[in-house]
């Protein structure tokens, strides 16, 4: 590996060392060909069953439920893609690589990065292949590509966002198994959300916070993109709007779980 080689007396840069941690990350994926054929297989699955089995039971004005149900789905599952990202973080400190990599002089820093940086790339293919599924089985873009990129763009960098978020719980663990059960955590917030169902049909008491919660704000920026006016008419906000909110949460969430992750790993 790069890292090994690097010299004791020669300190290498962040970025460097960033792009070496994350080249070494990207590997392990493609060296494991069955995480990305097992991955394909299961996002497919999923979203055949929420395609057909709740778009028989919800009718939406001006919006099929596959049009509703993909903005959803993608955004959805760049949090089940960052569970492995908290297993492997995990693994990493138990099997002794966060060791090694301190005995080298490079900025400890490069680490968190490396991996939030490679994890974001993994999530992005993820979400390419998905939404050529959600295609597949009859998802349409009804607005123009710019804002369909601009869509792609937001759920990239709300996936770079939650990665601090799955790093800290990876360094908090303590084993591969633990880290996996509490990054398990974002899987009722993901239907306490607008993800498959709108958050008008839930209980009043419910509404409250799965209307302002960050995972309603993504998904319904990426339906406001790529539906246009018929998803704002239903939504009862503009693009702006949901654009702005999405920003700030994914700001947010930097702001407070990056540092968070960079204390626990320099106390670690």
């Amino acid at each position: 590996m790069a890292l090994a080689s690097m010299s004791i007396g020669r300190t290498t840069g962040l970025g460097v060392s960033t792009l070496q941690i994350a080249q070494r990350a990207l590997l392990r994926y493609l060296r494991t060909p069955q995480l990305i054929i097992l991955g394909t297989v299961q996002n497919a699955l999923f979203l055949l069953c929420f395609r057909y089995v709740f778009g028989g039971a919800i009718s939406l004005p001006g919006i099929s439920y596959v049009d509703f149900l993909l903005p959803g789905f993608i955004t959805t599952s760049v949090l089940f893609s960052g569970i492995g990202a908290a297993t492997v973080v995990a693994e990493d400190l138990e099997q002794g690589f966060v060791d090694r990599l301190r005995s080298l002089p490079i900025p400890r820093l490069s680490f968190l990065a490396g991996r939030a940086l490679a994890d974001t790339a993994w999530n992005a293919w993820g979400l390419l292949v998905a939404t050529g599924v959600g295609f597949a089985v009859g998802f349409r873009i009804h607005s123009s590509l710019l804002d369909a990129l601009a869509a792609l763009g937001l759920c990239v960098a709300f996936g770079f966002a939650f990665e601090w978020f799955f790093i800290l719980l990876g360094l908090m663990a303590g084993t591969p198994q633990a880290a996996q059960g509490m990054a398990l955590i974002v899987f009722p917030f993901t239907f306490l959300s607008s993800a498959y169902v709108p958050v008008a049909t839930m209980p009043g008491w419910l509404q409250a916070f799965a209307a302002h919660q960050p995972i309603t704000y993504m998904v319904d920026v990426v339906r406001a993109l790529t539906q246009g006016a018929p998803a704002e008419a239903l939504l009862g906000h503009s693009t702006g709007y949901w654009v702005s909110g999405a920003l700030l949460w994914t700001l947010g969430i930097v702001a407070v779980f990056a540092p968070l992750a960079v204390l626990k790993y320099r106390r670690s």
